[in-house]
């Protein structure tokens, strides 16, 4: 598991600092590097999360694990029974439907807010992510990598929509999403099409056209839910 347990930058690699929050403390790393994990099935569901071990593999104390277990917690990623342990989270089909509703109204509002209130530094990092995206020849990678990169741009727009209310429901949801999607992932005839689609609405978001920005967005959600239930 010790490849899983990096965290996502805005490209695709690790990264060392949360957003907005300055140099990362032990628990936001151990948080992060969990959480990542967990959202591309490393970590699979219903799999026992133990402290102690997770502590020497990450090289930190138990401490900062246990926070980080209850943030991922909160999150829904992890459910703890007393006298039991830990257990990361059961991936449920189900919850697909109620997800989507709420990501078909708060992803466009996000893309739209981006592309409005976006500052020079904001926008030259999504242009960057665009270009990266471009870039990639899906037929040379994996699907997980693909993954990771669908996650750094979600994480970029929701950044860059300056609300960080939004910006939290939405990476929480983004991430129970996306462990839906992993779980149909080699099922899926044209992941790398979905990913690619994202730079379309990077570019929209770069140029300030909100409007282009929040259709885009609110399309790629609808697409995901169809391709989804598609392999069910």
């Amino acid at each position: 598991m010790s490849a899983a347990l990096e965290t996502l930058g805005d490209d695709g690699t690790a990264e060392g600092t949360t957003a907005e929050r300055g140099p990362a403390t032990m628990a936001d790393r151990a948080y992060e590097a969990l959480r990542d994990a967990l959202l591309v099935l490393d970590i699979r569901p219903g799999d026992p999360l133990n402290d102690e071990a997770l502590a020497r593999e990450l090289g930190v104390g138990r401490t900062p694990v246990r926070e980080a277990l209850k943030r991922l917690e909160a999150d829904r990623l992890v459910v703890a029974y007393p006298r039991r342990g830990t257990f990361a989270t059961a991936v449920d089909i189900t919850d697909l439907a109620h997800l989507s509703e709420i990501r078909r109204t708060l992803e466009p509002l996000a893309a739209e807010g981006a592309a409005r209130r976006a500052g020079p530094a904001a926008r030259e990092e999504l242009r960057r992510l665009a270009a990266t995206i471009e870039a990639l020849d899906p037929a040379t990678l994996d699907a997980r990598t693909l993954m990771r990169h669908d996650v750094a741009v979600h994480r970029g727009v929701y950044r860059a929509c300056g609300n960080p209310f939004l910006e939290d429901v939405l990476v929480r949801h983004d991430n129970l999403a996306t462990r839906i999607w992993c779980l149909v992932l080699d099922r899926l005839p044209r992941f790398g099409g979905h990913v690619g689609e994202h730079v379309e609405l990077l570019r929209a978001i770069v140029d300030g056209r909100a409007d282009d920005a929040a259709r885009l967005a609110h399309e790629h959600v609808t697409r995901f839910e169809r391709e989804v239930r598609a392999v069910l």
